[in-house]
């Protein structure tokens, strides 16, 4: 049976799961929540790159994204820095939609499925 590798779990969640090659990340928010959508955005993606990293993977691996957004009206500005980080022809799988978010400065959140 495959080993299940969490990484810095708590008792709510893990800020990723790798299992049997694939690596599913935890709901990504930005650090410093005073920025607007783009910055909040280019925080989450230099996480994310982060984590996979940790786990030897990166974002030309990635299979799915989930997308939260405060305002769907930041979708624009969200997939200016989203198409300029993703590797050309690397667009994965992905969902995009307006939710009610933990805090009320946070404007987006990202969640990735990558295999390794």
């Amino acid at each position: 049976m495959s080993k299940i590798i969490r990484t810095e779990p708590n008792p709510i969640l893990s800020k990723a799961v790798e299992y049997h090659g694939f690596v599913f990340t935890q709901g990504m928010v930005a650090r410093d929540l005073s920025k607007d959508a783009k910055g909040q955005t280019q925080d989450v993606l230099e996480q994310l790159d982060t984590l996979l990293e940790e786990h030897g993977t990166d974002k030309t691996r990635i299979l799915q994204a989930q997308i939260w957004l405060k305002d769907i009206n930041d979708r624009a500005a969200l997939n200016e820095v989203w198409s300029a980080w993703l590797p050309e022809n690397g667009a994965p799988a992905r969902a995009c939609v307006q939710a009610v978010m933990a805090d009320p400065k946070m404007l987006v959140e990202i969640m990735l499925v990558t295999t390794k």
